[in-house]
């Protein structure tokens, strides 16, 4: 197989997966190229902060690369990468428990035309945010994996290791609260 052949957009994942423990490094980075933003969206919605986003993202990818052995392909190889990511989160958030640092320079409101919906629409994010921050860890990465992702909850349950049922619950829970918080 050709590094042409293992990049085309119709291969699947498990093909290139299979590619890269070949010695394909195509293969690998074509799979970083599918999910890498994916990955990083969902890393930063779940609560890293900006700066560590990539950081985390290389892990993931790091530690998938050393697994790929390990993925059962029961679920999709995303689902696979947002299991991983979620369990480095929770080992960072773990590690930096209590110690929090912010920017000055995120803080800063971009000067616009109407600068009270500006200050508006922040302010709500922030609320969301924090919001998001104080869920359980399970509602909050169902939420993000439904709304950032758009996965079913069966591709939910796969990437987090809980039945579809229960991550409809998670959801529905992590929607009302998230509502009454930015009321």
């Amino acid at each position: 197989m050709t590094a042409r052949a293992t990049t085309d957009s119709s291969t699947d994942d498990g093909a290139l997966a299979a590619a890269y423990t070949r010695g394909d490094e195509q293969a690998a980075a074509e799979l970083v190229h599918r999910h890498a933003a994916a990955v990083g969206r969902f890393l930063y919605s779940a609560g890293a902060d900006a700066g560590d986003v990539d950081d985390l993202l290389q892990e993931t990818f790091f530690r998938a690369f050393r697994r790929l052995d390990q993925w059962g392909r029961q679920a999709s190889f995303r689902s696979w990468l947002f299991g991983i990511s979620s369990n480095l989160l929770r080992d960072e958030f773990r590690r930096r428990k209590g110690r929090r640092m912010f920017s000055l320079e995120d803080r800063d409101i971009p000067d616009r035309s109407d600068p009270h919906a500006d200050l508006a629409a922040v302010e709500t994010e922030e609320r969301l945010r924090a919001g998001l921050g104080r869920l359980p860890r399970l509602q909050r990465e169902v939420f993000l994996l439904r709304v950032n992702e758009g996965s079913d909850y069966g591709q939910i349950a796969a990437a987090l290791g809980t039945t579809p049922g229960a991550a409809r619950v998670h959801y529905h829970h992590a929607v009302k609260k998230l509502k009454e918080l930015v009321r």
